[in-house]
């Protein structure tokens, strides 16, 4: 590690912006390491990461090596018969190649390829110093980083992020002659803005950490990060709650200082008589303040701001954070008094007014029809369907209010609110926020049974009247998130164990279409069944793949899907049976076989009877494997019945021996037409009842 020394770039602006300083931070990182690999330079990251806080991107890597190794170049010349006349003397092409190597044609060597011989120019020259290096590796690091909206500063034509005031690049002690930007570097890096308004010398790039925390700059985004927390947390604490923290308001609070300081702020009591959820979200989104609440989830009066200076007057600054915050509650508060005015129900009037979707008529119309559905499913898995299509016709009211109006995120939450106020039962009032659920990648579904019925029923309708308009999404065009309400779908029936029955469903939903998009000759139902079943079934791909299902055990069940899964929930139980099958000593083998059955009865040119003619069976093996078969479906004839999925294929892997014997002795595709037939039908019993569960052909390598 003689020849190593540490290496510290930083480059300092104006305040970056919030959500894209960290992409940009690790861009930078990427590319100077990229720029050190591409040039075969050696270094030594061990624990380095991106650097970075509002006004600067810093890259720190504790040894990089202060030359390239030497350099090898191999430059291809002409081939013998152009090279060489026919004495063997080099020609003109040959002497102008040796001449712009710069040495004689007969200290060239010779190499050969498919098209013959030909002479090559090989060389080795001495690597550069790294130092040398830096500017370019500085300038391709900062092109190459994605910059959507570059700004301009000044009369000149170069451009970033922001404006860029100064430049460190230090190689060990030295200082790296670079300019970039209008900037040439040095080794004095910046303080904090109020905290350290001055120059910060940085002797090597050890130092640097340390000498910016002492110009009160953290920055190493960890540091910050967990200084954040620890601080909103013992203010929380000291409040007598606890913080709400959640991670995208911490990272962008991360994003927007240099030097935390929690101040703990309150608020008027009034205030929370308006849903929590409302309060919440002004705190979070508009001002990046940390919300407290009590111990059982409830908000109280008090809040946290996270300022970027250690005040000496921290009072000051708490009433700064109120001032701010109390014309934004007084705002909620004067929508949700007003909702209250209207109530939920005289909300759902306007609906008839607003287009859901051009060809699938208002939001009215879509409440309609997700009504009809929620009292479907809920008779099927024993809901109460009264309250199921109450909870559905009141579930998009308050899309009309004016706190949806101002919180669009808060669709559903506050329905729940409104419900609660008009003196709905509380399993409607939960079941039109449980509608959304699961919102987001991770969320949970909806809980209570009249919920997870107006889940399903909702996106039904959705995904249904999403594909017979022709909206099916395209590349990364999804405007009504079909591939969303696809997977929530799915998730809600499987996680919660729901057997219903998806393709009479489907069938439902579609007869529940306005005219407009309604099934006619070249569309029909079962077109738009078999579509959106298809979609949802391709949507449960990257669900199981997160779970740790194996590719090839997914596609055993849904090559069979359509024809053979009731239910979504079916679907997770044949999955689950297949992992289990997967396990066992005899899966290779089977799969094998029943690969090698599917491909003879692809082939047969006979019709192939449904049953077997034991008078026919003249080989023992057959005969083994012909009553084996015969046992075995009556053995699981009740296990499939009762979708016992994992029984029927541990009582078929018992099969292995007699299909292995009748593979090793028995010819299929015989000269004799009955007898080729009644073997097919054999090898088709064993194969259907097989596939009764699933293609376990997929299991084979």
């Amino acid at each position: 590690m003689d020849n190593m020394k540490p290496l510290l770039i930083e480059l300092g602006t104006e305040e970056l912006p919030v959500k894209a300083l960290p992409g940009l931070a690790q861009a930078f990182f990427d590319g100077v390491i990229d720029a050190l690999q591409k040039r075969g330079i050696d270094f030594d990251h061990t624990g380095a990461k991106a650097l970075y806080t509002p006004r600067r991107l810093a890259v720190l890597l504790p040894g990089v090596s202060t030359e390239q190794p030497e350099q090898s170049s191999e430059v291809l010349g002409p081939y013998l018969n152009i090279a060489l006349d026919a004495e063997g003397q080099p020609t003109r092409a040959l002497q102008g190649f040796a001449a712009k190597a710069g040495i004689d044609w007969s200290q060239l060597e010779r190499t050969s390829d498919a098209k013959g011989e030909r002479f090559v120019h090989r060389s080795n020259k001495p690597g550069a110093k790294t130092v040398d290096l830096l500017a370019e590796i500085v300038s391709e690091s900062i092109a190459s980083m994605p910059i959507p909206k570059p700004m301009r500063w000044g009369g000149h034509d170069y451009a970033f992020a922001r404006p860029v005031h100064w430049l460190v690049v230090l190689l060990g002690k030295d200082v790296v002659d670079v300019e970039l930007m209008g900037v040439r570097s040095d080794r004095m890096s910046r303080g904090h803005r109020f905290e350290h308004d001055k120059p910060v010398w940085i002797g090597n790039p050890g130092e640097y950490i340390d000498a910016l925390r002492g110009a009160h700059v953290l920055v190493d985004a960890d540091e910050r990060r967990a200084r954040i927390g620890q601080q909103v947390e013992e203010a929380a604490a000291k409040a007598g709650g606890v913080a709400r923290i959640t991670e995208d308001n911490l990272e962008q609070v991360n994003c927007l200082v240099e030097w935390p300081s929690a101040v703990l702020c309150s608020f008027e009591p009034e205030f929370l008589a308006v849903p929590q959820e409302a309060l919440i979200a002004t705190m979070e989104a508009n001002q990046k303040f940390f919300p407290v609440l009590d111990h059982g989830g409830k908000l109280t009066e008090h809040f946290i701001g996270i300022a970027n200076i250690e005040s000496q007057d921290v009072g000051e600054v708490s009433k700064g954070y109120e001032r701010v915050i109390r014309p934004r509650f007084s705002d909620a508060k004067f929508f949700f008094d007003e909702d209250l005015k209207q109530g939920l129900v005289s909300m759902g009037d306007g609906l008839k007014t607003v287009t859901y979707q051009a060809k699938l008529g208002s939001v009215a119309d879509k409440v309609a029809r997700v009504a009809a559905l929620a009292e479907t499913i809920a008779n099927e898995i024993g809901a109460n369907p009264a309250l199921a299509r109450r909870a559905a016709e009141l579930s998009k009211n308050d899309l009309q209010s004016r706190m949806v109006n101002e919180f669009p995120e808060l669709q559903g939450i506050t329905g729940r609110h409104y419900a609660d106020a008009a003196g709905e039962p509380s399993e409607i009032a939960l079941a039109i926020d449980e509608s959304y659920q699961p919102r987001f990648a991770g969320d949970d579904i909806a809980l209570s049974p009249v919920g997870k019925v107006l889940a399903i029923a909702e996106r039904l309708d959705t995904l249904v009247g999403g594909f017979a308009a022709g909206l099916k999404p395209t590349g990364n065009k999804d405007p009504f998130a079909l591939r969303r309400n696809a997977l929530g779908l799915a998730r809600t029936a499987i996680e919660s164990g729901l057997n219903l029955d998806l393709r009479s469903l489907l069938d439902k939903a579609v007869a529940l279409l306005p005219e407009a998009v309604a099934p006619h000759p070249d569309r029909n139902t079962e077109t738009i069944r078999v579509d959106v079943f298809d979609f949802i079934i391709d949507r449960l791909r990257g669900y199981y793949a997160d779970k740790g299902i194996q590719a090839t055990h997914f596609n055993a069940v849904a090559e069979l899907a359509y024809s053979r899964v009731v239910s979504l929930y079916d679907f997770d139980t044949r999955l689950d049976a297949i992992g289990q099958f997967a396990a066992l000593p005899e899966a290779e083998a089977l799969a094998a076989a029943n690969k090698r059955i599917n491909n003879i009865l692809k082939k047969a040119d006979v019709e192939i009877p449904h049953s077997i003619d034991r008078s026919l069976l003249n080989d023992p093996a057959e005969s083994a494997l012909a009553e084996a078969v015969e046992a075995a479906i009556g053995d699981t004839d009740e296990a499939l019945h009762h979708h016992d999925y994992i029984s029927v294929l541990s009582r078929l892997a018992l099969l292995r021996p007699q299909v292995d014997a009748f593979f090793d002795s028995v010819m299929v595709n015989v000269d004799d037409a009955a007898i080729r037939a009644n073997r097919l039908a054999l090898l088709k019993r064993l194969a259907d009842r097989f596939r009764a569960v699933a293609a376990i052909e997929h299991l084979s390598s």
